[in-house]
């Protein structure tokens, strides 16, 4: 027995020293956590109920040049309850007075929130939504309600907020002005045009909000006010002209149209500063619609065709190897070099013209007879005129993605006998509109070569926080000489060469046609071939304030011709004809704050004739549209503008009774 008895008290000290020791274990890993690790598991605690969300700055705003909002953003509220913050007394006491506030202002009955309302009260809904994407003043009205007024802890409100960024002009530029966001598949910050190249200005600091996690992985802010506030990013003054983007943006859109063309570009710049006014990039969608895909004006490198020409010329006269005098025979329109035939457009070629004569029909033979001629035995120095002129390099565009310029010298692995004659008509070489632009421009700035600019200050609120001046590129493109009958010769294109339907005796306008064969040694063979017609040059003649270029890429040949002076050029002389006044013998860009006085006068005759006839719909055939708008809404009518420029067709035809707040739909030409 006495055996049993000591087995037993065995056991029970080996049983008290084990309980013993795991005392001693768990003291000391409690010790441990508490002193040693502590720091990390509470960070860890911390981490997982607590944690510091971001709050995005607003962007600064893009404004045109005129002062119309391009981009903006505009804060989107969402508003939800915590119904276990307010206590039971509280609740029953504003819960009725809060479903009533919240009809006024929601699209749901005051019966409807306070039984919504109580029944997240009953199943302890720490985040039951109110509403969401509510403006700003909306929000704070709500904010004010019952309840809500008493805050986040004892009113149970949490308000989230996001920024949405909207431009007010839609679709128009919209590849220009561009976006900035972050690509949702793989977290990496994405964008194009301007809001991407400024970014540095637009996206100003982000904020910071301390939010603890709640049920069902929900988080909620902890107190009303932010850790770090947000700071808005500045404004960006662009040079586009809504008045131009407007007129420039559907010229482009009528000749796509008309001519089922796969997609073109336009843009309109300043000659002096370089300052774009407008810029239109237009693709063909599946639908036969039309909408902003690709920065072509920017970014498509490719062969120019005729509109190179110019650079022929430039050379030509700088290197006074010839003169514009200097006769040339077209031998029937067709001349070989190495077996391979170069042809005129116009079959039987132009006889014996002179070198300005051959530049104003395109001559191709002429053109390239003058370049082979003279530059056979010394092609570099024709290609270092080429890259004097800039035409080597991209014009350090502030936007991305802008094309690179292909420019083939003597010794180049592809150079061959007839590199030199196919790049004196546009082929074998690759710029982009934009970089062809900026060439021609400097012709209309008297020689001084400019940057093109898209934006022209930095400000926030009034103050201007960066100005970009004007940059020049290069301040004597060729000699004055040279230059001035460079410009006659431009100008004689329009008058008399293969611009010579785009002339108007009301305005005068300089420039050259291009037509170019695009994939022409494609792989597909002919029926990949296409061409591309283009339109370059500036206005008014004799004193440029624009200058302007327009590319077509696929015209329907089936459907009409192809030529640049037939595609592109009535794009280019529709931008002319709007942007001057519409007394245009004036010869004097319009000036939008004046008056005209044929305008006055010809509101003047319609605003008398309807006070005789106040009862009845004028007609309005003929009259600038700003003052048709002003008199039918003096007559009580509602209307509705297509288009811009005077009235071609009204919906309500003259003589018809007047009742008021019926609608009008204009369509201006």
């Amino acid at each position: 027995m006495a055996v049993d008895d000591k087995h037993i008290s065995y056991r029970i000290y080996l049983v008290a020293v084990f309980i013993f020791l795991m005392a001693i274990a768990i003291v000391v890993k409690l010790t441990n956590i508490q002193w040693v690790e502590g720091d990390y598991y509470r960070k860890l605690a911390k981490q997982r109920t607590v944690r510091n969300f971001v709050i995005p700055a607003n962007k600064g705003n893009i404004y045109s040049a005129d002062g119309s909002l391009l981009a903006t953003s505009i804060p989107n509220y969402e508003i939800r309850f915590d119904a276990k913050a307010p206590k039971k007394e509280t609740f029953e006491k504003y819960v009725k007075q809060l479903s009533d506030s919240l009809e006024t202002v929601l699209d749901r009955p005051s019966g409807y929130y306070e039984k919504e309302l109580r029944k997240a009260r009953e199943n302890k809904n720490r985040y039951y939504l109110i509403a969401r994407n509510l403006s700003y003043t909306e929000y704070v009205k709500i904010k004010g309600f019952p309840l809500f007024n008493l805050g986040a802890f004892k009113g149970g409100i949490i308000v989230e907020q996001e920024t949405v960024r909207k431009h007010p002009i839609g679709k128009i530029a919209e590849r220009t002005i561009g976006y900035d966001r972050i690509d949702p598949t793989t977290g990496i910050e994405v964008g194009k045009g301007i809001e991407w190249a400024f970014k540095s200005y637009l996206n100003g600091k982000d904020g910071k909000i301390l939010k603890q996690k709640i049920a069902k992985g929900q988080w909620k802010p902890i107190r009303d006010v932010n850790e770090v506030d947000p700071i808005d990013g500045y404004d960006v003054i662009s040079t586009i002209d809504v008045f131009i983007q407007d007129i420039a943006h559907h010229a482009l859109l009528k000749q796509l149209e008309d001519y089922e063309a796969d997609h073109g570009c336009v843009v309109v710049m300043e000659t002096q500063t370089g300052h774009v006014k407008a810029i239109s990039n237009l693709g063909r969608a599946e639908d036969g619609s039309y909408y902003e895909t690709t920065n072509y004006a920017i970014a498509e490198s490719q062969e120019p065709g005729s509109t190179f020409k110019l650079v022929d010329l430039m050379a030509i006269l700088e290197d006074k190897v010839a003169d514009t005098s200097t006769v040339y025979d077209s031998h029937g329109g067709i001349v070989k070099y190495y077996g391979r035939s170069v042809r005129d457009s116009h079959n039987g070629g132009y006889g014996k013209v002179s070198l300005a004569r051959g530049f104003e029909l395109s001559s191709n033979t002429v053109m390239v007879q003058a370049v082979y001629n003279n530059y056979k035995n010394n092609p570099s120095k024709f290609v270092n005129h080429i890259k004097s002129y800039g035409l080597n390099k991209t014009l350090g565009l502030h936007f991305k993605g802008e094309g690179r310029p292909y420019i083939p010298e003597p010794g180049d692995k592809h150079w061959s006998g007839t590199t030199l004659p196919w790049m004196a008509f546009g082929y074998n070489v690759s710029v982009t509109p934009m970089q062809t632009l900026a060439f021609y421009n400097s012709v209309a700035n008297n020689g001084v070569m400019v940057k093109p600019q898209f934006v022209s200050e930095i400000k926030e609120w009034n103050k201007t926080i960066k100005k970009f001046d004007v940059e020049v590129i290069n301040p004597k493109i060729c000699s004055p000489e040279t230059l001035k009958k460079i410009k006659a010769v431009l100008q004689n294109v329009v008058k008399k060469g293969t611009g010579s339907k785009l002339y108007s005796k009301d305005f005068s306008m300089a420039g050259k046609t291009g037509t170019a064969q695009v994939n022409y040694g494609g792989k597909e063979g002919k029926s990949a071939l296409y061409y591309a017609s283009s339109f370059v040059g500036y206005f008014p003649a004799d004193h440029p304030k624009y200058s302007c270029i327009v590319v077509v890429h696929k015209p329907n040949t089936a459907k009409n011709n192809y030529y640049g002076a037939d595609v592109a050029g009535p794009v280019f002389k529709r931008i002319a004809q709007k942007i001057f006044t519409d007394a245009p013998s004036t010869n004097k860009i319009k000036q939008l704050d004046s008056k005209i006085a044929k305008q006055e006068t010809s509101y003047d005759k319609y605003d008398l004739e309807s006070r005789k006839k106040t009862n009845q719909i004028p007609d309005l055939k003929g009259m600038p549209g700003m003052d048709a708008i002003a008199l039918l809404e003096n007559l009580g009518l509602k209307v509705k503008v297509n288009g811009v420029g005077k009235v071609k067709n009204q919906s309500i035809q003259a003589g018809q009774s007047i009742n008021k707040n019926t609608t009008i739909v204009l369509e201006l030409s």
